[in-house]
């Protein structure tokens, strides 16, 4: 009775993990976009590290991607505006990117808000690839703004 009940929990935990992780990979199929992952933010000695995965699934390279950041504080008022440069994007590939923002703390930043793409370069890349269809999410107390 109590495997039962075990199996039972196990298959509702599933069933429910199963759509946002489906979800998620659906997004991820060529010819889809940038898929930006606020993967972590952590205190450092000058500022707050942000830890970003970045996943390319346009159907071609992006030699060059920058990105015009908004954050906001936990009234709703612009914290900060920052151009972060993502650099080389692969196609079909996932990167990690870190960035030390000195002179902000981690626990003013409540929400963040990709503005722009002011550089998304690369042969066969439209302008505006970069921001066309692109899927964000969190997986830190800091939520991604629409």
């Amino acid at each position: 009775m109590i495997r039962n009940a075990a199996l039972s929990v196990m298959a509702l935990a599933l069933t429910t993990a199963l759509p946002a992780a489906n979800a998620w990979a659906q997004d991820a199929q060529p010819g889809k976009g940038l898929q930006v992952e606020l993967n972590a933010v952590a205190p450092s000695e000058r500022g707050c590290v942000f830890t970003f995965v970045i996943g390319n699934q346009l159907e071609k390279s992006v030699a060059s991607a920058k990105f015009e950041f908004v954050l906001f504080n936990g009234t709703g008022t612009v914290e900060r505006m920052i151009v972060l440069d993502f650099r080389d994007l692969p196609q079909g590939k996932t990167k990690v990117r870190q960035f030390d923002l000195p002179g902000t703390q981690c626990d003013n930043v409540k929400r963040i808000l990709i503005n722009d793409s002011p550089v998304c370069e690369g042969e066969g890349i439209a302008a505006g690839a970069c921001m066309s269809g692109i899927v964000t999410r969190s997986n830190t107390q800091v939520g991604f703004e629409g």
